[in-house]
């Protein structure tokens, strides 16, 4: 048997310092494309669903009149935990907790992010009103994104930059913009803006520049302005080239780029979905999805999903039938890690939180258990890996984001505060157990 000495001979390494050395220069540069251009999540809060509504018809009690529609409707229709799991098909799962943490936030912050639509909900009219209700939009925005129960994020959607529309929409978009800063302090936190029907990376290469001219016009930050690109059509999706054209988009958009939100009408109808078919569970819309996940995979970018067109209005067999249709659609989009959604009515607030919820407090003891036993090294049944460790971390503070989990639960259920788990869903170096969670990103 050989020894040590012999051994540590046989072991010796023969790639030389130099080499290495070597090798490290000539992946230099593909280093630093990875991390520039794959920066991993960033950590904040993302909201779970984006409000469409007319330019035409917001104003500042637009958000409380959604929150006080939904309570009505399930005042009527699901007036408590057992009534609402029976309407909306969530089973058992929706119980008390689900159902007056619901209540609480349909009163206290019902919308999180809204968006002022001067697209497809605003329709073609003069420019003397468009230019009346841009300004007013602007400063509308600039309300309500200052307002402590106001949404955490809020913009508009403005015409597409097809040669159609390209200079009303811009001309629109200047005008938010101004409205937005005039009441002074900057342009508020949460400013985000959408552009629709985008065909071309050409276009987002154009957009990048519109957002450039805009900082130098009215002396913001730069890179202050950034925008949601909306896959509407193929092209986004799939090149003539064969390239999976929305790739491109999401790194010449760069950091600008927030997310990527998937248009179920437009998109579907431009496949030759019949309408009667048309939805966001239709396998053209699952394809869509899934190449916009993978190409948005590590970069940041988030993805949302699309709407119903199915609204909770009619007769009661009517109103329950969607309430159920909606609140299903929602659990399939998380369940397939789209953690945002397009609520067209105010009644899809009732059935977007009472799903949501459902969703991070059925998945909590699951995800903390796990978690529990990764971070103390306990054997079980799962082995977890890091990667998995840090999406059961993700989905913890996903919970705790939105307002379906707490601090003392989650603290309960994993053994470890908030700033671990954030820095376990972001591979950061984890705290020491003394520091304190942050606020942060705590629900507001």
């Amino acid at each position: 048997m050989a020894d040590g000495n012999d051994v540590a001979s046989v072991l010796a390494p023969s790639l030389t310092e130099d080499f290495l050395t070597g090798v490290d220069r000539q992946l230099a540069t593909a280093d630093r494309e990875l991390a520039q251009r794959y920066p991993g999540d960033p950590g904040t809060r993302q909201p779970v669903h984006t409000v469409y509504v007319s330019a035409a018809d917001a104003d500042a009690h637009t958000p409380g009149r959604w929150g006080g529609i939904a309570l009505d409707l399930l005042d009527a229709h699901a007036a408590n935990a057992s009534a609402a799991a029976d309407v909306t098909g969530l089973g058992p799962d929706l119980d008390r907790s689900v159902f007056d943490r619901v209540r609480t936030k349909l009163t206290e912050q019902p919308v999180e992010d809204l968006r002022l639509d001067f697209e497809d909900g605003y329709g073609r009219r003069s420019d003397a009103e468009e230019d009346a209700a841009a300004a007013a939009a602007g400063v509308l925005l600039g309300q309500l994104l200052r307002t402590p129960d106001g949404p955490l994020f809020a913009g508009i959607r403005f015409k597409s930059l097809e040669v159609a529309t390209r200079r009303r929409g811009l001309r629109t978009l200047d005008l938010v913009v101004s409205g937005a800063l005039a009441a002074g302090g900057g342009l508020p936190a949460g400013f985000l803006v959408t552009l629709p029907k985008v065909t071309s990376v050409d276009q987002v290469r154009a957009m990048v520049s519109v957002c450039e001219e805009l900082e130098r016009a009215h002396g913001l930050r730069p890179g202050e302005l950034r925008f949601e690109i909306q896959i509407e059509t193929p092209q986004s999706i799939l090149g003539a080239d064969g390239t999976a054209t929305v790739a491109t988009m999401i790194h010449t958009a760069g950091a600008r780029c927030s997310a990527l939100h998937y248009g179920t009408y437009d998109y579907s109808a431009a496949c030759g979905v019949a309408a009667g078919q048309q939805s966001l569970a239709h396998p053209v819309a699952d394809h869509a999805k899934a190449v916009m996940q993978v190409a948005a995979a590590g970069t940041g970018v988030r993805i949302c999903d699309g709407s119903t067109n199915i609204f909770p209005t009619g007769t009661p067999e009517q109103i329950r039938s969607a309430m159920r249709l909606h609140a299903q659609l929602v659990q399939r989009s998380l369940e397939r890690a789209y953690y945002q959604g397009w609520d067209m009515h105010p009644g899809h607030l009732a059935t977007r939180y009472l799903a949501t919820y459902t969703f991070y407090r059925a998945g909590l003891p699951a995800a903390g258990s796990r978690l529990r036993n990764y971070l103390t090294h306990q054997a079980s049944g799962v082995m977890d890996e890091p990667a998995t460790a840090q999406a059961l971390a993700a989905f913890v503070v996903r919970g705790l984001h939105c307002g379906a989990l707490d601090d003392a639960e989650v603290t309960s259920g994993t053994g470890v505060d908030r700033a671990t788990l954030e820095a376990l869903a972001q591979r950061r170096p984890l705290p020491t157990p003394s520091t304190p969670s942050t606020d942060e990103d705590t629900p507001r």
